[in-house]
């Protein structure tokens, strides 16, 4: 029952993301330019790596296609966001110099 309560929670979590509200606090708070991270991290998260790991499981080996599932329960937006921010801030930086 643990098992179904988190992976339950992990998905609302991450419907969280792309409710209106949320998105415009972001927007108003950092800029479009994080919301396009996120919401361009959420995409490569949701469906391109499912897409690879059906590749994947196709060309390489069966095994592959249980990452499918384990790709929309496991959350990386909390590592890759931030990195991806500070990638794009020292970036913009650099263009400004």
């Amino acid at each position: 029952m643990k098992f179904v309560r988190w992976v339950k929670a992990r998905l609302f979590h991450k419907f969280d993301h792309f409710r209106p509200a949320v998105l415009a606090d972001t927007l108003k708070e950092n800029g479009l330019s994080l919301v396009v991270i996120i919401i361009t991290w959420e995409i490569i998260e949701d469906i391109g790596f499912p897409l690879l790991f059906i590749w994947l499981g196709k060309n390489v080996h069966p095994i592959f296609i249980a990452g499918v599932p384990a790709s929309w329960l496991l959350c990386l937006h909390w590592l890759m966001v931030p990195l991806t921010w500070r990638w794009w801030m020292k970036f913009k930086n650099r263009m400004k110099k």
